[in-house]
């Protein structure tokens, strides 16, 4: 696999060749502790929109939602650039973006999301909390002897290369994963796997972007 790699002083994106168009950046601390912030003022159980089992997921309300906006304006606007030179065609006007839905997920041991996709048109993740070592993870008796054993703890996104083939592309849970985002398509299909052996809780943030249409 190889990627390419661009770095600004607040922004570091990273954009992988193998597949659809998804890129990684690292958070600012006031985007992070802002959404730390509204999650403690939301109390909207999210559960029934959940696909896999988690049992606890906060969905942020729309008030929160709104003050967020502003934060994550710059990392959609890194995104939509890239998402446009992928497809080699770029937008006559900007489009207006609407963050539809966000929600915390608090992930213990045993908790699994199976693969799905999300509604909108752009989604991500942010890791706020990771208490798991993929490096420890894979050496459980449950994981030591599978063949599979560059999943377990970690998230992974499912997609078709240009060969054909069903693939998958794992993003390691270690501790210098914190901090950082993830934007994809929301149509890709991506899981996060069970992690074992370990007490803690992961924190994840996840949302939903749409286009919204600008009134003629």
């Amino acid at each position: 696999m190889s990627d390419k790699k661009q770095k600004n002083p607040q922004i570091e994106v990273r954009t992988f060749n193998w597949g659809p168009c998804v890129i990684k950046l690292k958070i600012q601390d006031n985007f992070k502790k802002a959404l730390l912030n509204e999650i403690k003022k939301s109390a909207e159980n999210y559960n029934d929109k959940l696909a896999g089992q988690i049992e606890k997921e906060i969905g942020y309300t729309e008030e929160s939602r709104e003050k967020l906006i502003p934060f994550l304006s710059p990392y959609l606007g890194v995104y939509d650039q890239m998402f446009q030179k992928y497809q080699g065609k770029m937008y006559d006007s900007k489009p207006e973006y609407a963050l539809t839905a966000l929600w915390c997920n608090f992930q213990r041991q045993y908790e699994f999301n199976p693969p799905h996709d999300h509604g909108g048109v752009y989604s991500f993740v942010i890791w706020m909390q990771i208490p798991t070592s993929y490096a420890e993870q894979r050496k459980l008796p449950v994981c030591a002897e599978s063949n599979a054993d560059n999943h377990i703890s970690n998230f992974a996104f499912s997609y078709t290369n240009t060969l054909g083939k069903v693939s998958t592309f794992a993003y390691n849970m270690e501790k210098e994963a914190e901090g950082y985002m993830v934007m994809f398509p929301s149509q890709m299909l991506h899981q996060v796997f069970p992690f074992y052996e370990n007490d803690g809780e992961r924190i994840s943030i996840s949302g939903n972007i749409n286009i919204e249409k600008k009134e003629s």
